[in-house]
């Protein structure tokens, strides 16, 4: 059999014209050979020039610093709750607040934060910025804070062209944390402990007014034989569980929709005591009593309140001492002694490859032209 004196060729892509000529693997082979030369010093001088040109950059130091947030104290509450009537239930309404690491990393990432450290360091003249807000951009590009998922640590890294400037930065990051989570609420336990004093501190000015009110309709001890006073306690503590339960209700409201089974279920109870109550204050107002009757059943019911206020205060204060509201330090940030940008190796090595397959490109598409051209001139 004859051989085909016109081998086909290996064509690279799909041409309009199916006769005109492909670029064979001959073909490229002859036109890397004759442009070797291009080929080898193109990239080596583009690689060359790329160092040249990262000397010329300022070098970027990293500092890091990793810190271990609070941890929150569990279990150690629900028990000395249960003891403490429908009361508990509106503390437990504030357990929606996790003691995370992320509530802390959303502190260091704040504005007031950020511009603290903008003041201090004065880092609109360093990154020649107009106006803080360009300021802020420019620190959340040069700031880096993340949480692990695994080890719950908080690690801040800064960079920075002054290495000094670096360190003293990312110190400061753990500094100003400090400074602001001492007058937020930001545990569980803070925040019961912060809820229950606002409550406790009301809580006693109606103690006083109510003690005062009942001086003064001139209430003495044998005024008890009118009304016993094991019915007066009853009936205070069951106003101050309608209360509380009435607090409780408007919790949830806050999180959670009006159809919640939480929602129903709370309602129910509210109006269970509701209903006692009514019956209670009813039965008493049949009898005629005497006004300082009605005074002595609201002192005790703001007597019976403030007790359960401090009781919920004080198991707070203890979960919150107990919890350790301390940021507690890992690796302090340190002086860098080495860069970390710009990678001149890193660069030199990419520039150098992309300046070799741009060149190869080029020099096959011009051996692709070549043979076009020959092809129209001699289509034969």
């Amino acid at each position: 059999m004859a051989e085909n004196p016109n081998p086909p060729r290996f064509s690279l892509g799909e041409d309009d014209d199916d006769e005109q000529p492909g670029l064979s693997l001959g073909d490229m082979v002859d036109a890397v050979r004759s442009r070797w030369l291009l080929l080898t010093a193109g990239p080596l001088a583009a690689g060359l020039l790329s160092v040249g040109v990262t000397a010329l950059i300022a070098p970027t130091f990293t500092a890091r610093t990793m810190i271990l947030p609070p941890q929150a104290a569990q279990g150690a509450a629900a028990g000395a709750l249960a003891s403490l009537g429908s009361l508990a239930g509106l503390a437990g309404g504030m357990a929606g607040f996790s003691t995370t690491g992320e509530r802390y990393v959303a502190l260091l990432q704040s504005v007031t934060l950020s511009d603290r450290i903008i003041d201090q360091f004065k880092l609109q003249e360093v990154y020649e910025s107009n106006f803080k807000t360009d300021a802020r951009k420019d620190l959340s590009g040069n700031v880096r804070i993340t949480l692990g998922k695994k080890d719950g640590m908080i690690v801040v890294e800064v960079d920075d062209m002054s290495p000094q400037r670096a360190a003293d930065m990312a110190n400061r990051y753990v500094d100003e944390l400090r400074r602001m989570s001492a007058g937020l609420a930001v545990t569980e336990a803070q925040q019961r402990r912060a809820f229950f004093e606002r409550q406790l501190a009301e809580s006693r000015d109606r103690l006083v007014n109510a003690q005062q009110a009942l001086q003064a309709s001139g209430f003495n001890a044998g005024a008890l034989k009118a009304e016993p006073k094991a019915a007066a306690e009853s009936y205070a503590r069951l106003k101050a569980e309608a209360t509380s339960a009435e607090v409780r209700l408007q919790a949830l409201r806050s999180s959670l929709a009006d159809d919640t089974p939480e929602i129903r279920q709370q309602r129910s109870t509210l109006a269970a005591l509701k209903a006692q109550l009514a019956l209670a204050e009813q039965s008493v107002d049949n009898t005629g009593s005497p006004d300082y009757i009605g005074k002595y059943r609201e002192f005790k019911y703001q007597e019976t309140l403030f007790e359960l206020y401090a009781r919920q205060f004080e198991l707070a204060r203890a979960d919150e001492s107990r919890e350790g509201a301390l940021i507690q330090v890992v690796d302090t940030a340190l002086v860098p002694e080495k860069k970390t940008k710009p990678k001149r190796a890193i660069i030199a090595i990419v520039t150098t490859l992309a300046a070799g397959a741009l060149l190869l490109g080029w020099v096959l598409l011009r051996r692709r032209a070549q043979l076009l051209a020959d092809w129209r001139s001699n289509p034969g």
